[in-house]
């Protein structure tokens, strides 16, 4: 182990010149004008998983942005195989303005560097680029086999990996995968997330008159759309934040004594949490603790509402029509294709007379759970131990890694999620950023757990 670790730390000057390296590649994978930019991204990881000494290393096309596959099988067939994933795209930087420094410039400030990508994903797949070459290039054979997979269409939906899966099912079986796109539950208070919320993705459309009319002449005597929008959306929920659509939590497996017991024990200073938020008080569904329903019940929220006049002052009119986009998360037994058809239907029936709706459902992803009686988990809670010197914290996470449970559907395995990041990293927003301690950390933590694997197989 102290080989390993002595590795990381006569290397981390280098290792961070290479991440600032990748960090200032603009690979936004919804700007169709930055499509170069995003191949050139592919195009460095795979550079540096050669660099590392991996056996097979490739770019693999698809009908958008490319996968980065390498492959390092030589710990041989009665060794555990790691599948890893992570994805090298990043978020639009808007509104650039707010940004102190610029997006795509990493700033090295407090001990964090400051870059779009940083943390969210970029920094934390780096993470097991440096881990494989840890070993490879310290006179240590990898203990495992090791497979990578690196996308560039993550913030996109992964619209292609799951053809990508399934194309190359044979060649990626795996006993398991690993995964560094989470945070932590505090700094220094290392985390696992065993779970991940699902999604389906709404929008609500309400149709009226043939075109904007004048409030007054016609107001009282028609259904206005912005009125009926407010009518329906109000009936989603009732006052205890309960969501009111027949069927919702049917399938909806709740938190188990042993859970409730593990989330009341884990140090969440929520007083804190709201403050840093700029928010007074805690709501939501009665019964359950902010955690709780922030992780691991099922929600339903308002993404963008519109209708009418925008501008500035005022102007009397009855809109032709609204709309809105609905969010709801799921918890492991929903499904979202199930949640979007009684959405859908629910809402058919409680729209007002005098209107037309229509209902579009945009994407969705399924809720993940991995046992925690897992031996992958174990292995990681070991690593995370013998690095930051206490053990892991368990918890669910409340957003959404649809591809997590593409990979129990397609290659039939659990995922690890070993997170290095923070919540207050900023992703997706101005001024991301990531902690280099826990890059190298993060590095010397994804090592041990390559080595202390065999140890936990059954």
């Amino acid at each position: 182990m102290s080989k390993l670790f002595d590795y990381v730390d006569a290397n981390q000057k280098r290792f961070n010149s290479e991440l600032f390296d990748l960090l200032r590649i603009p690979s936004v994978s919804t700007d169709s004008a930055l499509k170069g930019d995003v191949r050139k991204a592919a195009l460095f990881i795979e550079d540096r998983l050669k660099d590392a000494g991996m056996e097979e290393v490739r770019i693999c096309e698809t009908k958008g942005h490319p996968v980065v596959l390498a492959k390092h099988l030589k710990a041989g067939p009665d060794k555990p195989t790691v599948l890893i994933y992570g994805h090298y795209d990043v978020q639009p930087p808007d509104p650039l303005n707010l940004w102190t420094s610029p997006p795509f410039e990493p700033v090295e400030k407090d001990g964090k560097v400051y870059a779009r990508g940083a943390s969210d994903d970029k920094g934390q797949a780096y993470i097991h680029v440096k881990a494989i070459e840890t070993w490879l290039k310290s006179g240590e054979e990898l203990p495992v086999n090791v497979k990578v997979i690196i996308e560039g269409e993550e913030e996109i939906g992964s619209p292609n990996l799951v053809p990508f899966l399934e194309e190359h099912k044979e060649e990626l079986s795996c006993d398991m995968v690993l995964v560094s796109d989470t945070a932590m539950f505090a700094k220094d208070t290392p985390s696992i997330t065993y779970g991940l919320r699902g999604l389906a993705y709404m929008e609500l459309e309400v149709f009226g008159p043939n075109r904007d009319l004048h409030s007054g002449v016609y107001g009282g005597a028609i259904t206005n759309p912005l009125n009926a929008l407010c009518e329906i959306v109000a009936k989603l929920k009732d006052e205890s934040g309960r969501i009111l659509i027949p069927g919702f939590y049917d399938d909806v497996i709740d938190l188990s004594e042993k859970e409730r017991d593990a989330y009341s024990k884990l140090p969440f200073d929520e007083k804190g949490w709201l403050g840093s938020i700029g928010v007074t008080e805690a709501v939501g569904e009665e019964g359950y603790s902010t955690l709780e329903r922030k992780s691991a019940r099922p929600t339903l929220d308002m993404n963008g509402m519109w209708g009418g006049y925008q501008g500035e002052g005022a102007k009397t009119v009855l809109p032709a029509e609204a709309g809105a986009k609905i969010s709801m998360r799921l918890v492991p037994n929903q499904h979202p294709d199930t949640i979007s058809k009684l959405f859908q239907e629910y809402v058919e029936k409680i729209a007002p007379e005098g209107v037309k709706i229509k209902v579009t459902a945009h994407h969705g992803g399924h809720p993940a759970m991995t046992p925690l009686d897992f031996y992958g988990l174990k292995a990681a809670g070991k690593a995370y131990h013998d690095v930051y010197g206490k053990e892991p914290l368990f918890a669910r996470e409340g957003g959404s890694i649809p591809i997590v449970a593409d990979f129990e559907k397609v290659l039939g395995v659990n995922t690890i999620l070993m997170g290095f990041g923070l919540n207050t990293d900023a992703i997706h927003s101005p001024n991301e950023h990531f902690s280099l301690e826990d890059f190298h950390r993060g590095i010397k933590t994804a090592a041990r757990f390559l080595q202390v694997l065999p140890e936990f197989v059954k």
